[in-house]
């Protein structure tokens, strides 16, 4: 029994691995060193939302994996161990499933801004840095876009 939870804890720490940073304080190394546009703003609006990877094939996949190897150790004989294998990794699949999904939901926040040139744009972000109604701010177009305060 102490292999399947220590396989358990592996597939949360791999399927934790996942979920991408979304805060603006966060660079991938592919965006460092690369010029953005940089424009002036004001925030108008401010609301909480939800953000998930909606990718749940990599939890799937490797909690199906891990079912599946600790349910082979199940009954004696071929055939048992060729059905706890198979029942093994259809409830492994769905509980890295339902894991990965877990691990992956992440609070952000959509932000619509209006650029000093009055056009207004919408920018969804990780919550790491809360900005206010009315607040100046600068918007940095890259991949991804941010606001950060000013």
């Amino acid at each position: 029994m102490s292999k399947n939870v220590l396989g358990a804890i592996c597939i949360a720490a791999l399927v934790a691995g996942c979920a991408d940073n979304i805060n603006s304080d966060h660079y991938s190394t592919s965006s460092v060193g690369r010029v953005s546009t940089v424009a002036q703003c004001t925030v108008l609006s401010v609301r909480q939302v939800s953000v998930d990877s909606g990718d749940t094939s990599a939890g799937t996949l490797l909690g199906g994996v891990a079912g599946g190897v600790a349910g082979s150790t199940i009954g004696h004989g071929r055939s048992s161990h060729a059905l706890g294998a198979i029942g093994g990794a259809l409830l492994g699949g769905l509980l890295g499933s339902a894991t990965q999904k877990g691990l992956s939901h992440q609070t952000g926040f959509e932000y619509i801004v209006k650029l000093d040139n009055g056009q207004a744009i919408s920018i969804t972000q990780g919550a790491s840095q809360p900005l206010m109604v009315g607040q100046r701010c600068l918007v940095l177009y890259g991949n991804p876009a941010r606001i950060i305060a000013q």
